[in-house]
């Protein structure tokens, strides 16, 4: 496998003021977020720009810049700790980036959730953006909201009644034909041939192991002492560990096929090497095991993303974030589930 390579030339253009994508998307989300310079969203942000997150996609600036007001008062302390940008270029003056978020912070204002219930919560993000010439043009955006729910106490089939919503708006156009070479976010660079070897042995795994359900071969592509941290801020060890929580997904929808929207790749020796991202969608059915109450046999779309790290050949960490709790909303819908009082 080809462990490094120069990243392809990339105008400045891209990331200025900034030293490079990585700087640029750590400063950016850093103003934002933690110095609150909120309305500078209108800035970074084209005005028709287009977000995909758990619940459906979202156009246009105005309700990115409402969303992120009412998050911030929701948990006013909440630090976002970047963790890696894996990026990647799109053209000369365009790169994706998948940046991996840790959060932490206390629920101490008004929100969706309800009162302040002053608990501590810790949680994982990954945002995928395609940047243009330094301003966002599309997003896909992927929480790890369950985590944050169990951290406040509350009860995740209560919170996900008072969400409940129609599944039907998470990436709907027809999944890229060949993502190893182009993905929603665009052509990848020379055909796809940055990182080759390790993009193809991740989009193998999701294939064989993934949607072949072929968990025994799961060591042709995992590393012995493999770490996944998953939804609801779970992190499992070993071949075993990483069967069981793939099953944890899979098995309430046993139908379920994933499809690969989109592919970044991206050496950095500070973030350990080769560090695959992939943006996925698991489309199934929810007639398997009741893990979130009755069976309804209606559809249910799971908009995740993860990033790989490899080492000698094999994956040996992978971080894995999908929202669990609009999953249920989505079936609380199905069941006709009243709101909570």
């Amino acid at each position: 496998m080809q462990q490094e390579q120069t990243a392809p030339a990339l105008n400045e253009v891209a990331y200025a003021p900034y030293r490079d994508p990585e700087e640029f998307i750590v400063e950016w989300t850093d103003r934002i977020w933690v110095r609150r310079g909120i309305g500078l969203i209108r800035e970074n942000y084209a005005p028709d720009s287009v977000v995909h997150g758990a619940y459906g996609t979202v156009r246009g600036v105005e309700p990115v810049v409402s969303g992120t007001l009412q998050k911030i008062n929701a948990f006013p302390d909440r630090v976002g700790q970047a963790d890696d940008v894996v990026w990647e270029a799109r053209g000369d003056d365009a790169f994706v980036s998948s940046h991996r978020v840790f959060s932490a912070g206390t629920h101490t204002g008004m929100s969706h959730y309800g009162p302040p219930t002053h608990r501590p919560f810790a949680s994982r993000t990954i945002a995928t953006c395609l940047y243009r010439r330094g301003v966002m043009q599309e997003e896909w955006v992927v929480r790890d909201e369950l985590a944050v729910v169990q951290a406040l106490g509350l009860d995740p089939d209560a919170i996900a009644r008072d969400l409940a919503f129609a599944p039907g708006g998470v990436v709907r156009s027809a999944p890229p034909k060949s993502p190893l070479t182009r993905g929603d976010s665009g052509p990848r660079p020379d055909g796809g041939a940055a990182f080759r070897g390790e993009c193809e042995h991740v989009c193998e795994l999701i294939e064989q192991v993934w949607n072949g359900r072929r968990l025994d071969r799961v060591t042709d592509w995992i590393a012995r002492d493999v770490t996944c941290h998953t939804a609801g801020h779970r992190d499992v060890i070993r071949p075993d560990g990483y069967q069981r929580a793939l099953l944890d997904l899979l098995a309430p929808f046993p139908g379920g096929r994933i499809e690969i929207r989109d592919v970044a790749a991206n050496h950095s020796a500070p973030h350990g090497g080769v560090r695959v991202a992939v943006v996925w969608v698991l489309r199934g059915v929810y007639d398997g095991i009741p893990r979130y109450g009755r069976t309804t046999g209606s559809p249910v779309d799971v908009l995740g993303a993860s990033q790989f790290l490899f080492r000698d050949g094999r994956v040996v960490r992978e971080w894995r974030i999908y929202d669990e709790i609009a999953i249920r909303a989505q079936i609380a819908h199905a069941r006709g589930d009243e709101p909570s009082p």
